[in-house]
């Protein structure tokens, strides 16, 4: 009775003094001794040195000898920093030294496209006038004019250009639309004056271009004819205005071979085959001209060719 008395007022001090419960429980083994039951020795008690357990977790430990928790800290003393990779620097370091320069000979390729851009629209102002009836002598030679500052700003271009050797798709862009609407305007003056078709490597020479460095690509031509033929139904219907009723069996006779040409290749469902099935209905309008110019009775002939395969 006594015995139980006295354990539990040892229990009840040992968790005042270490409140830690894994300690307490430690404790709670130890041998009581009381002065009733154990008589008091004359040689003094050799103590075992009792190492004390250790206990660990996850990102921290725990000691039972100091009753206290150790969690490493970020940014501490104990936390080996990580060692600086040069490589990781210079890596970045050539990747904006690479991204300046590339900036830099794009801001100088827009330079020259806008001045080719602005040489196009005059172009383009100039042969709107075949739509008033103008002579079309006295439009094309004014038109000619800038062809000239075209192919000088075409060989600043391919300058630049030499300054990044194998880079010339990378920058291609930058001048992709500019150079459609090149060709269509080269391709519309050379219909005017001979009634035929210009040809890839023609317009490669009008621009000064060369093939094997800084060349026409075969999609910016396609595409720059393609945007040709939707001047054609409308310069159409004002040349019958003004009495020339033959021009209409003429461009037919015409979009008619380009458009079987077209349906030669095999295009994707990209912008280029989306501008050929505009060609289709340019087609279409013009014929409509030349059905009822000739019900009318304004010109004579015979039937007009058939589109094969036109859908």
């Amino acid at each position: 009775m006594m015995n139980s008395a006295f354990r539990n007022v040892h229990f009840t001090a040992s968790r005042l003094i270490n409140p830690n419960p894994i300690s307490s429980s430690i404790l709670h083994f130890l041998p009581l001794y009381s002065g009733e039951v154990a008589p008091r020795r004359s040689t003094p008690i050799r103590r075992r040195n009792v190492v004390s357990p250790s206990f660990t977790f996850p990102f921290c430990s725990y000691s039972s000898s100091s009753s206290s928790f150790y969690i490493p800290m970020a940014g501490g003393d104990d936390q080996v920093p990580p060692p600086t990779s040069h490589s990781l620097e210079k890596q970045f370091e050539n990747f904006r030294a690479q991204l300046e320069e590339s900036a830099a000979l794009r801001e100088q390729i827009r330079a020259v496209v806008m001045e080719i851009e602005s040489a196009t629209r005059l172009i383009q102002a100039n042969l709107l006038l075949v739509h008033q009836s103008r002579p079309i002598p006295e439009v094309i030679e004014k038109a000619k004019e800038k062809i000239t500052d075209l192919k000088q700003f075409y060989g600043r271009l391919a300058q630049i250009l030499q300054k990044c050797p194998g880079q010339y798709y990378r920058y291609h862009g930058d001048w992709r639309s500019e150079t459609q609407a090149v060709v269509s305007q080269l391709a519309f003056m050379h219909w005017l004056e001979t009634g035929t078709l210009l040809v890839h490597t023609e317009a490669e020479e009008k621009l000064g271009l060369n093939s094997l460095e800084f060349g026409l690509e075969t999609e910016d031509y396609l595409t720059g004819i393609c945007f040709m033929s939707n001047d054609l139904p409308r310069y159409v219907v004002n040349r019958v205005t003004a009495g020339d009723y033959d021009c209409p069996r003429k461009v037919m006779n015409f979009l008619t071979d380009l458009h079987a040409a077209f349906r030669m290749l095999n295009l994707r469902n990209d912008f280029l085959r989306k501008k050929f099935d505009s060609m289709k209905y340019d087609l279409r309008r013009v014929e409509e001209v030349y059905y009822d110019v000739k019900i009318r009775g304004l010109i004579s002939g015979g039937d007009p060719p058939v589109v094969q395969g036109q859908s």
